[in-house]
Formats: C-alpha cells, sequence, structure tokens
C-alpha cells in the first residue's frame, strides 16, 4: 500500500504545485500562499471529525489541553471546564452546539500521526513544528481579526472556510510580539477567498487575518505553527560566546549612569570599541553549532515499534536503515562514538563505527556490518539503535 504523499513528502503536500525553491524565494516571510486544488481527500487519515469526536469523548483532557472560542458572545472557562482542571465534555458538546469552537493545541504530542507529520516537516526546515487544530460548527467563527506573532501553514481537513486577507501592520514580528487589537488596524481586506477540503494556505507572521464557516457543513483544520530561530537569535548568541571569552565585556556598566546628569561621552567610545572587537571575534560556527544541537536534542524521539518489535535486532540477517526523518549528528573519539539524536546522546562502542557510518551515510545495516564487533555486541549495538528510534526494520 502506498504511503499518503502528506506522510513521504509532507511539504509538497501542502504547497503543490509551487515547489519548495518558488516558495522560499517568492513567498516565505514575504507573502501569503493559497494553493486550490480539486483534492478533498489528500489529507485523508492525518485528521478527521470523527477523531476529534473521539478524542473529546474518551480521553480525560487537561486544561491546555483543549479551549474553546467564539468570536461573539466570547466563551467562558467555566462553561467547558471543571473546577477539577479537567475539561467538561458535556459542556464542550453543549458549547459547540451553540457556535463555539473547539481548539485542541499541541495535539501532535498525544497523537501519533500528527507527530510524525510534524517530524517530518521539522526534518525539513529545521524549526520546531506544532498543531493547533480547529473545529468550528456551521456559520461560526471563533477568533475575530488578528494576526499570528509566527508563521503558520493552514491545511483545510473537513468542510470549507471563508478566509480575508488584510494589511500586515507588523512585519516579521518577535515571537511574543503578539496581536493588541487597539494597536493595530486590519486595514483594508487584500483577499477574500474560501478554502475547500484538501487545500492549503501559507500565512506569514504579521499578516491581518480572519475566517468563519463557509457552507453548511462543519469546518475542520490543522493549523501548522512554525517557531524559528531568527537572525537576531543567532547574533546574540554570538555576542554571548565571545562574551565567556572577553573579560572587558563583563564588567559592569559605568556607576552613575543611569543618573540625569550622567556623561556618555567614554561609554560611547567604549561601546564602539566593543562593537569592532565583537566584528572581529563573532563566529557563525560556535553560535550555529549550538542551535543544531539544541534543536536536534530537543525533538520528541519516534520510537514507534521499538517496543511491540523488540526482538527484531536479535532476527539473524535482518537488516535495518535509518527511520525517515529522524534528526542526527554524529560525534566520536577512538573511546567511543556518539550519535546526537532527538531526546539527547546514544552512545555506542568505538568498535561499531564502520557499521555506524554505514547507515548514517544511507545505507543498510544488519549484525554483520559491526565488523569491529563479535556477533553479541552486534546485535546489542542494533538493539540500542532500534530502541531510541534511530532504525527501522527494512
Amino acid at each position: 500500500m502506498t504511503a499518503p504523499l502528506w506522510l513521504t513528502d509532507p511539504f509538497r503536500a501542502m504547497i503543490d504545485p509551487i515547489d519548495r525553491e518558488t516558495f522560499f524565494r517568492d513567498y516565505h516571510e514575504k507573502k501569503p500562499l493559497i494553493v486550490h486544488r480539486e483534492d478533498p481527500g489528500r489529507y485523508a487519515g492525518l485528521l478527521s471529525i470523527a477523531r476529534i469526536d473521539d478524542i473529546v469523548s474518551s480521553i480525560d483532557l487537561r486544561e491546555g489541553t483543549l479551549d474553546m472560542a467564539r468570536s461573539e458572545p466570547q466563551v467562558q472557562r467555566e462553561d467547558y471546564m471543571f473546577d477539577t482542571g479537567y475539561v467538561d465534555r458535556g459542556g464542550v458538546a453543549n458549547q459547540y452546539r451553540q457556535g463555539a469552537t473547539i481548539i485542541l493545541p499541541q495535539l501532535h504530542m498525544m497523537d501519533a500521526v500528527l507527530g510524525e507529520f510534524c517530524r517530518a516537516v521539522e526534518s525539513l526546515l529545521s524549526c520546531h513544528v506544532q498543531t493547533n487544530i480547529y473545529l468550528t460548527p456551521p456559520d461560526n467563527q471563533g477568533f475575530n481579526t488578528h494576526y499570528d506573532d509566527h508563521d503558520v501553514f493552514v491545511m483545510q481537513i473537513e468542510g470549507e472556510k471563508l478566509w480575508r486577507f488584510y494589511e500586515t501592520p507588523v512585519e516579521n514580528p518577535y515571537r511574543g510580539e503578539g496581536f493588541r487589537p487597539d494597536a493595530h488596524e486590519a486595514g483594508e481586506t487584500v483577499a477574500e477567498f474560501v478554502l475547500k477540503a484538501g487545500e492549503c494556505i501559507y500565512v506569514p507572521r504579521g499578516l491581518m487575518h480572519d475566517a468563519r464557516t463557509h457552507g453548511d457543513t462543519a469546518s475542520l483544520h490543522i493549523t501548522l505553527g512554525l517557531i524559528v530561530k531568527t537572525w537576531a537569535d543567532l547574533m546574540l548568541e554570538a555576542v554571548s560566546e565571545v562574551a565567556l571569552r572577553t573579560p572587558a565585556m563583563r564588567h559592569s556598566l559605568p556607576p552613575g549612569f543611569a543618573r540625569p546628569d550622567f556623561d556618555r561621552t567614554d561609554a560611547e567610545a567604549q561601546f564602539k570599541a566593543m562593537a569592532e572587537m565583537l566584528a572581529r571575534e563573532m563566529s557563525v560556527d560556535g553560535a550555529m553549532d549550538f542551535f543544531v544541537d539544541s534543536f536536534i536534542r530537543s525533538r520528541v524521539p519516534n520510537t514507534r515499534g521499538a517496543i511491540s518489535n523488540y526482538l527484531a535486532p536479535a532476527t539473524p540477517g535482518q537488516a535495518f536503515r535509518l527511520r525517515p526523518f529522524v534528526p542526527w549528528r554524529f560525534a566520536g573519539d577512538d573511546k567511543e562514538n556518539v550519535i546526537i539524536t532527538a531526546g539527547g546522546e546514544v552512545r555506542f562502542a568505538a568498535e561499531a563505527e564502520a557499521g555506524l557510518h554505514t547507515l548514517l551515510d544511507g545505507g543498510t545495516v544488519t549484525a554483520a556490518s559491526f565488523v569491529g564487533q563479535d556477533e553479541a555486541a552486534a546485535i546489542e549495538t542494533l538493539g540500542k539503535l532500534h530502541a531510541f528510534g534511530l532504525v527501522v526494520p527494512v
């Protein structure tokens, strides 16, 4: 059975027929992309209204795992939440029938299918990817006009949504530089369209927008949020690394600098001298390596099959390959080999190096691939690779 496109090539599943090069050159952090297509089943299997019903009705959801919203009148917490902090299932259903949107933040953290999808997108973009799920009944709107402080892809799963795009009051806002209705005006409508099942839009952060259900059926969509590192973040990390090895940068500011009569002449000269020194001493490699390791370690490991198929590494002749989309970086010396991956580090004996390189270079491995180890040690290496989600049986 052929795997769905959203699993094998998630980015293409969202932006096709636009290719990646065109997207990053013409749209990314610049302008929205609206992808219309006649393919209502494109995201079949990724999520469904029936699946949302199962989750709400069968899992004891706590505060933070479910929210509700309605543009007017607004939903109150007590309308769908018990004092104990658990979700009131009946309250959710009651508010939904009265027009409120059901929101499931971070559903990828407890849904294996969405988790796999997010990991696949993360492997391409090198940023944290999160999901918010929105189920809105017919002829209703969850939120008033606003902008987001992070880029999003919106995949319409079932039903239809009428979207309106407005102006961009803040270009590429910082994370946390959120929309304030008293300070940010929507401006003129620049686009209005209906998003149907199987279609997708990209909304860059800062773009004002709103949406409401279109037609006489409920609307279900996935908002995929991209939490990125910026050039400003990289520069700050590079400055911090220089400061760690430059005592002068760790000196305190001049005494009395906050006084109204403080003379800043000397401080300005010292500041400029330090800026020139930073330009000479800062290294992109050190800061980038820190971000690479931090990103990889902070991913959620995918260990599906590691328990149900735990005997696979000991099966004679069983071959393995690197798990698709798994993040990794190799480090080692003459004493041990280390694979930095989702969740942290996995350590192997130095004798396993040849087989590990074969695996990480894209090849398949069996116990016999670890030529520097005896059979028992090679099986132990395969077992550890399998247990920590680095490999899957071929």
